[in-house]
């Protein structure tokens, strides 16, 4: 399968948010940073990181905290190289409390289609385990 590369239509901008939400639900840092450029650079919530080790470092520390992480994209916008998306996901803490996520995401690729920015903006709201959405 060719990897969508920009300049994105409809099409591929959707294909490179359906590829990213399968990748992330894989919960390895190890295969959600390929995705990324070396040098990319990250702000989620109000931490900044620049670079795949960083990320790395970061997934790991986030799907341990983070247990039964199940994460829901939708494209919002495209043009050119960049994509915005809104999302959702579900978890809980080490306490058994669930949470869901809810943000957006602003996606800037290079011509090698990977990921060269990603700022996110995210909110948690506390749920209880019956009000679970995505499964």
């Amino acid at each position: 399968m060719k990897l969508p590369l920009p300049p994105f239509t409809f099409e591929t901008a959707k294909q490179k948010v359906q590829l990213a939400e399968d990748i992330w639900n894989t919960k390895d840092p190890e295969k959600v940073i390929l995705g990324y450029s070396m040098n990319t650079e990250w702000r989620n919530r109000s931490e900044f990181l620049n670079g795949r080790n960083e990320i790395k470092d970061f997934l790991k520390l986030k799907w341990q905290k983070e247990l039964e992480y199940k994460l829901k994209k939708e494209l919002w916008s495209f043009h050119e190289n960049r994509i915005a998306v809104r999302f959702e996901y579900e978890y809980r803490d080490i306490n058994q409390n669930w949470f869901r996520a809810y943000g957006n995401e602003n996606w800037e690729f290079d011509n090698n289609g990977l990921m060269t920015k990603r700022y996110a903006s995210i909110n948690d709201l506390p749920i209880s385990e019956i009000e679970r959405k995505i499964k």
